[in-house]
């Protein structure tokens, strides 16, 4: 999760993030570079004396000025669209869960099961037990299998809202009367935390999501036990 002062993304917990986060170094070195050269070039221009009219008037600068930017952004689109088809790819998923974002809570329903569905809703800060965060934690978590192809299916009951993981690289809509999907595998056991990224009202900073990932055996007995409880 993230923690204060934090400059960089958070730690991926899904192969999806880890291809973000090279695409985010990736961008930012070419940044970086294009920076300094034009640092450079205006350092040259300022505190030069020398002048010379094949730099003043040049057809092969102006051949490599108006070809190299369009290089670059080849070396910068062709990755981007590699990572957007693959946040689209849903290949056999094991598991399918559907989230509804209400004005304030979630509400979690695993389709492969017939009677396993609950809310989830901000634990009070008053409620809080030791070591617990404010404003992230929620009285039922969303359990999740690990290494395992998981399908999200996410809508809305009353407004806009967005269901977002950052360490998992999701951030998915939830549109009232439209049904939008997305998929992530969870690469290590953990708990991760997001919050609804769309202005849903009031206490729309009052929605956390927690996102614990188990080994499957696990998540078979937790399974088992949430529907002998309901």
């Amino acid at each position: 999760m993230a923690h204060p002062l934090q400059l960089g993304l958070q730690n991926a917990a899904s192969p999806l993030m880890e291809e973000l986060l090279h695409f985010h170094d990736h961008a930012l070195m070419i940044v970086f570079l294009i920076s300094t050269l034009v640092l450079y070039i205006i350092k040259v221009t300022v505190s030069t004396t020398l002048t010379d009219k094949l730099v003043l008037d040049s057809q092969l600068i102006e051949t490599i000025w108006t070809i190299l930017p369009g290089i670059i952004l080849i070396l910068i689109a062709f990755p981007s669209l590699r990572i957007l088809y693959l946040m689209d790819e849903i290949n056999n998923p094991h598991l399918t869960i559907k989230a509804l974002g209400h004005q304030w809570y979630w509400s979690y329903e695993y389709t492969d099961y017939e009677d396993l569905g609950f809310d989830s809703y901000m634990i009070a800060t008053s409620d809080l037990a030791p070591g617990q965060f404010r404003l992230l934690e929620t009285d039922n978590r969303m359990v999740t299998p690990m290494e395992s192809p998981v399908r999200l299916l996410i809508s809305a009951d009353d407004v806009l809202h967005s269901w977002t993981v950052p360490a998992l690289g999701v951030k998915v809509d939830a549109v009232p009367g439209r049904l939008n999907q997305t998929t992530f595998i969870m690469g290590r056991p953990g708990v991760f935390f997001g919050q609804c990224s769309e202005i849903c009202g009031a206490n729309h900073s009052f929605m956390p999501i927690v996102v614990e990932a188990v080994p499957v055996q696990h998540f078979e007995d937790w399974s088992t036990l949430m529907i002998e409880e309901t």
